[in-house]
């Protein structure tokens, strides 16, 4: 055998792409990035030392070119992660070659290149007759997979290459078991090829190789049955017979030619047991992980139990089933099947009595001799097993009281137990839960029903009726049957059919099968209280939610409505992704709205109202603003503080959409006093799109909002939405806006806000002859109208005006006062920005001990109120007086954290100016060349007409880089 340990235990720096794309320098794993980077990795690793172009790999791994010119940086990231022992670019694993990019191989190693050594060798060893080492030496190339090819990586080139990988390994894998075969294998070859050919399509030559081993193992029956499914499956699902090779080996089975077969040496027959398990003609797709755990082996010196629990119509009966085929040949006294019924429609649930007496009977206890109590029945059902090893598959479980007493007692016995319900009194082994299947799954299965040409004409429509069927697996193939009943029906047109909530649940009907019905059936099951917590779900204004926005729906405390949630989640009504997160799958999600269509509508619009007030609590609660522009009675709720109510909403999920759902149910007043709330909350993450777009949904009804204020109000938040973002000439207009709304209204509060922005516009844009009496202003009105937040930022404003007159003292005198203020009332945000800018002034003249100070208590201040900029803005300064201090690794760690803390939203100057300080400190270290591309990144970034003072700097650096160079 060859030693698969080797994939280069000796080398300095190797990669696997069977599977994960993964790199190691010596014993190191190395972080490849984002996927998209990783996919520029692979499309280089897999062409060695051939030069790639710019366009090929655009074109090979984006559907679309993308807005910018992103290949530069994920190569120079890529460099930066691969060659961490120090070489110079030049020495770089990835060169730059005229037009494009060269992954040089040389001292290297890639799994691809082992796997080929090894093929070499099995095939060597077939060849010369030495079967035994084949097999083993095919089974160490394969072992050399450890999962999909360049997992999850996108791209047309990667898609192909996954694609010849997987077909190579299903011929190393064919070769192996021919040779099994050979050498009489035959139950090692029928236990991995079973389990392979219930896949759809089914592979024809691995059912061929199937058939040969079960004939070889005197199982000529289950060989023929073999081919009967297969020829089923081909001529439902692709319309084609099956080929030569099939054909053949069927002839050979019935005339029974072992030579033709290439057997030379079978088995008797073996002894046939009872077996009643149904057909595995149900599309399993999208569950090999739940299939291969349910096909594990068992305890054999125990009973063993399995549990499958799940969504009505997630595919658990058809899951079970298909796992129970697999097992089958491990359980020599049989495998039996019951269906519990306990969620069939017009069908009561079985009684344990009477499953028990149809157990006794199938291990062959007469009708006579059953005695009539449960407890003796049980007790005779566990005497009867006891020295049996069945396989027992327990379908529709209502409950564990239902299935306790049916379980068998002899040792290594299985039991496959499948229910709606999560059995928690149940003692498992083994716990399943499933829900709706992956898209990819879900489109792939419809074209498996309705026929791969038409879907294949049809793809997006395909993906989009997958989507409205929730993709779950009973309405997917519902919905294919319609399509296959009806030819003449497009995609599309079932689609657009189920379109409107009123008709999805309707559409996904065909004769006894029903999603409606499934869904009816688990909600009648539920007590009175849990059908009504499951009835307001349907109003909950997010697709995830809690128990504080379902204790707000149903008016109730926070523990109560976790406890109704937790049994909807026991009910399969409910998923729970994430501990105390709760979501409705799609489909269930459409039955809840309708539910609560029916609600009466005082009852609905109390509900609505109450939790979308819970909503402006914690935007409130989760702001600066404070009470000068916020209610204190409105904004507390069940939020304890700002840090309380910004955890609440990071887990919210689409705030915008929110708003928009509170402006549908005519909620204006909400609606407007949600985005008024976001905005400071959003500003500090740097999600501004997300910011404009709630204040865009919210201003048109402020006109109509009873709260008059909203109108200006509305207007300053748009304004300072633009302004953190840079976009002073918008901002400008929204002030303005807001500045004659709040005068005409009387409102001193947002004409104060107003003219703090159009100032500080003035002072962002260099006309201090402006801004200078106009924070006088500003200050005047804040503290008449008792903002501090504004007086905050005005003071602020004068220290810095104070500092570039070269008025350090005054400056500093300014931020102290500002520093009072923030600790007067407890805010840690506007502590952080005073520290920040106290810390830059003493930075800037020399005080680099007291800035550091500054600067250290500002990271963690911004970082405790998910401030992000303020986070970057306070790490590259620090950053930079760590430098001055003589600390250059840790001026290193601040500088990349802040650049890590660089979204798409942060505005270029601030990256400009991480990158010129983190130049300087790439020059401090002597590395002029790293240094060079983050002063190249700033004039290129911000062209010839952007922030003059960060490209004045990136100059200055690009000389500074010239001079260190020749000094080299």
């Amino acid at each position: 055998m060859i030693d698969d340990g080797g994939i280069m235990s000796d080398s300095r720096l190797r990669f696997e792409v069977l599977g994960p794309l993964r790199a190691w320098h010596g014993e190191k794993r190395l972080d490849l990035g984002p996927v998209r980077q990783q996919a520029v990795l692979a499309a280089l690793l897999l062409r060695p030392d051939v030069t790639v172009s710019h366009y090929e790999l655009t074109d090979g791994l984006w559907e679309k070119p993308p807005e910018s010119n992103v290949l530069p940086v994920y190569v120079r990231r890529l460099r930066q992660c691969l060659d961490t022992s120090g070489e110079k670019p030049r020495d770089s694993v990835i060169v730059s070659d005229r037009g494009g990019y060269r992954f040089a191989s040389g001292g290297v190693r890639l799994d691809v290149a082992r796997l080929e050594e090894v093929a070499v060798v099995a095939a060597a060893a077939e060849e010369s007759g030495d079967l035994v080492t084949a097999v083993n030496t095919f089974a160490d190339a394969l072992r050399l997979f450890h999962g999909e090819p360049l997992t999850g990586l996108p791209g047309a080139f990667v898609q192909g290459e996954r694609r010849r990988l997987e077909e190579r390994r299903l011929l190393l894998l064919r070769r192996k078991l021919r040779a099994q075969l050979k050498l009489g294998r035959f139950d090692e070859v029928i236990g991995e090829l079973s389990a392979l050919v219930s896949a759809d399509p089914p592979s024809e030559p691995l059912a061929a190789l199937l058939m040969r081993a079960l004939y070889g193992g005197g199982r000529q029956a289950e060989a023929l049955e073999v081919f009967t499914d297969v020829r089923e499956r081909l001529v439902e699902q692709l319309g084609v017979e099956p080929g030569e090779e099939l054909r053949q080996v069927q002839e050979a089975v019935l005339r029974g030619d072992d030579a033709q077969l290439g057997v030379t040496q079978r088995r008797e027959t073996t002894r046939r047991v009872r077996n009643e398990l149904p057909a595995t003609n149900g599309e399993l797709v999208g569950r090999d992980r739940e299939l291969a755990l349910l096909a594990e082996e068992g305890d054999p010196e125990a009973v063993s139990v399995d549990a499958v629990d799940g969504v009505p119509g997630a595919g658990k009966t058809t899951l079970a089933v298909r796992a129970a085929h697999r097992l089958r040949e491990s359980y020599p006294d049989g495998a039996l099947f019951v269906n519990l019924h306990g969620y069939t429609e017009g069908r009561e649930p079985v009684t344990p009595e009477r499953a028990l007496r149809r157990l006794l009977r199938a291990v062959g206890v007469e009708d006579g001799v059953m005695p009539d109590d449960l407890d003796e029945l049980a007790a005779s059902w566990r005497a009867a097993t006891a020295n049996l090893r069945l396989l027992l598959v327990l379908d529709n479980a209502e409950s564990a009281g239902q299935v306790r007493p049916l379980l068998p007692s002899g040792p290594g016995s299985r039991v496959l137990v499948t229910s709606r319900r999560r059995l928690s009194g149940l003692d498992a082994d083994r716990r399943v839960s499933l829900g709706a299947l992956g898209l990819e799954a879900a489109e792939k299965l419809l074209g498996r029903i309705v026929g791969a040409p038409r879907a294949e004409g049809e793809r997006f429509a395909v993906r989009a009726l997958a989507g409205l069927c929730g993709r779950l697996p009973l309405a997917l193939r519902i919905a294919g049957a319609r399509l296959q009943n009806r030819p003449m029906w497009t995609f599309k047109d079932l689609v657009d059919r189920m379109s409107d909530d009123e008709r999805r649940l309707g559409e996904l009907t065909a004769e006894d099968r029903s999603v409606e019905v499934a869904l009816r059936l688990s909600y009648e099951q539920l007590r009175p209280a849990e059908q009504t917590a499951f009835s307001v779900l349907g109003l909950t204004p997010t697709p995830e939610f809690d128990r504080l926005s379902v204790a707000a729906l149903l008016d109730c405390s926070p523990a109560e409505a976790e406890r109704r949630l937790e049994s909807l989640v026991d009910a399969s009504l409910v998923q729970e992704p994430a501990s105390g997160r709760y979501r409705l799958h799609d489909l269930v999600a459409v039955y809840a709205r309708r539910l609560a269509g029916e609600m009466p509508e005082e009852a609905a619009g109390a509900a609505r109202e109450r939790v979308y007030g819970l909503y402006v609590s914690a935007v409130r609660r989760a702001s600066e603003w404070g009470v000068a522009r916020f209610p204190v009675e409105s904004g507390r709720g069940p939020f304890s503080g700002q840090r309380d109510a910004s955890a609440w909403l990071d887990a919210a999920g689409d705030l915008p959409d929110v708003v928009t759902q509170a402006a549908e149910a005519g909620l204006d007043d909400l609606a407007c006093s949600i985005a008024e709330g976001l905005v400071d909350y959003l500003a500090r993450q740097q999600r501004y799109h997300e910011c404009r777009t709630a204040l865009q949904v919210a201003l048109p009804l402020a006109e109509r909002a009873e709260d008059e204020r909203l109108i200006s109000s509305l207007r300053f938040c748009l304004g300072y939405a633009y302004a953190m973002q840079g976009q002073l000439d918008r901002a400008r207009g929204w002030f303005d806006d807001a500045l004659r709304a709040g005068q005409a209204s009387g409102d001193r509060g947002v004409e104060a806000r107003a003219l703090g922005g159009l100032t500080m516009a003035d002072l962002i844009e260099g006309h201090h002859e402006r801004a200078i009496p106009g924070m006088g202003r500003v200050m005047v009105l804040a503290e008449e109208v008792g903002d501090s937040w504004l007086a905050e930022r005005a003071l602020s404003a004068l220290g810095y005006l104070a500092y570039l007159r070269g008025e350090h003292e005054d400056a500093l005198t300014h931020l102290a006062r500002a520093r009072d203020l923030g600790e007067e009332i407890g805010s840690p945000g506007m502590l952080a920005r005073v520290l920040c800018h106290s810390g830059t002034v003493r930075l800037e003249i020399g005080r680099f001990a007291e800035a550091a100070l500054d600067l250290r208590r500002s990271v963690e201040l911004a970082e405790e109120t998910t401030d992000g900029l303020l986070t970057a803005t306070s790490l590259v300064r620090l950053g930079a007086a760590e430098l001055e201090l003589g600390n250059l690794d840790a001026a290193f760690e601040l500088q990349r954290r802040a650049l890590t803390a660089v979204t798409e939203e942060t505005i270029v100057g601030m990256e400009s100016e991480i990158r010129n300080r983190l130049g300087r400190t790439h020059l401090a270290a002597g590395d002029p060349v790293a240094a060079r591309e983050h002063f190249e990144w700033v004039l290129t970034a911000i062209g010839s007409d952007g922030d003059s003072q960060q490209r004045a700097l990136a100059l200055e650096g690009l000389d500074l880089t010239r001079q260190s160079a020749r000094r080299r």
